[in-house]
């Protein structure tokens, strides 16, 4: 019966092994850790009725993916350091005529508008969710998350981190260019 005893940690310590070695394995078989599972990609955006980060514009609801073409919804937040990092990307995409929704995430509205005032606006629309309840349905962890939203309203893809030319082009292009192929109602 003391001999039994003695092999329960050795079994417990060969568990983690196989544990840990399917996880090694699967991140390099080219699984990317960033890209988040998601319980919402192929659903709708979350229903939700928020103000405008700029005071005097009107609040939003879901209405702003309804827009016929594919589109970018980038959680961002004056107080996360990867957000400055990847603001200068965005502002590239934007001018590259690729629609971006900002949600701008538990942060101080003066701060936020402040922010893009100096660094620039690559947002068409940028949704002001103080308490984080539309973050929170979306599943966000952290900020900056990027998700993409094809012609219909529903997500396609979900990314944690920074968004920059190779995630845009390994990433989100490939997708964002199928989403148009797909649906001959879709526009650039």
């Amino acid at each position: 019966m003391k001999n039994k005893k003695l092999f329960l940690p050795l079994l417990a310590f060969l568990a983690l092994v196989v544990v840990f070695a399917w996880q090694l394995a699967r991140n390099s078989a080219g699984d990317d850790p960033k890209a988040l599972e998601s319980a919402l990609v192929g659903k709708a955006v979350p229903h939700f009725d928020l103000p405008a980060l700029h005071p005097n514009e009107p609040a939003f609801g879901n209405e702003l993916f309804q827009q016929g073409k594919p589109l970018l919804l980038n959680v961002w937040a004056t107080w996360c350091p990867t957000c400055y990092a990847e603001h200068q990307y965005l502002n590239q995409l934007a001018k590259r005529g690729i629609t971006i929704i900002g949600i701008n995430y538990k942060d101080d509205q003066n701060k936020a508008v402040q922010w893009l005032k100096n660094l620039g606006n690559p947002y068409q629309y940028n949704i002001l969710d103080t308490k984080g309840m539309l973050g929170l349905d979306l599943g966000v962890y952290g900020a900056p998350e990027t998700f993409l939203i094809d012609c219909n309203g529903v997500i396609r893809y979900r990314y944690a981190g920074d968004m920059n030319e190779s995630v845009w082009q390994v990433r989100f292009k490939p997708l964002f260019d199928k989403i148009i192929a797909e649906d001959a109602t879709c526009k650039a």
